[in-house]
């Protein structure tokens, strides 16, 4: 007898592309809803005291491919990973890798700073990093008598 494993979140992952598909993507976290988008990146947003950082996992996209724009407290991550051609061998071709454009945004505080963001890509992940603004600490005002 096996017994078998189900993981609700697999599940629902692949309930969340479907509907991605039937849709055309118009309801991925953080797609605008008149934007294109083919597929969309895992992305994991953590924060420090320090600032933010947003980890995508963008397999197979390269560098100058991609573009980050913040603008207005939004920063835009979007690009494009190239079609891979593939021939097709006993009659049958499967394809699970999507390709084509994508499309995240994601709305700062008012904490981070927008000059000094820094992104780098490294074995398929891009990381950005978001400094927070240094903390206006209170002026105390001596009273005098």
């Amino acid at each position: 007898m096996n017994i078998i494993r189900h993981d609700p979140w697999t599940w629902m992952n692949r309930l969340h592309r479907d509907l991605d598909d039937l849709v055309g993507n118009r309801l991925a976290p953080g797609a605008e809803p008149d934007s294109v988008s083919d597929w969309v990146p895992a992305v994991d947003v953590a924060e420090s005291t320090d600032g933010f950082v947003i980890r995508a996992d963008l397999p197979g996209v390269d560098a100058k491919d991609v573009d980050i724009t913040m603008e207005n407290g939004l920063l835009s991550i979007q690009g494009s990973r190239q079609t891979i051609n593939e021939t097709e061998s006993r009659g049958y071709k499967r394809t699970e890798r999507v390709s084509g454009r994508f499309f995240r945004r994601f709305a700062l505080p008012d904490t981070s700073d927008d000059e000094g963001i820094v992104a780098q890509a490294r074995d398929g992940v891009l990381e950005i990093r978001i400094p927070k603004k240094p903390q206006v600490q209170p002026k105390r005002i001596e009273v005098k008598s």
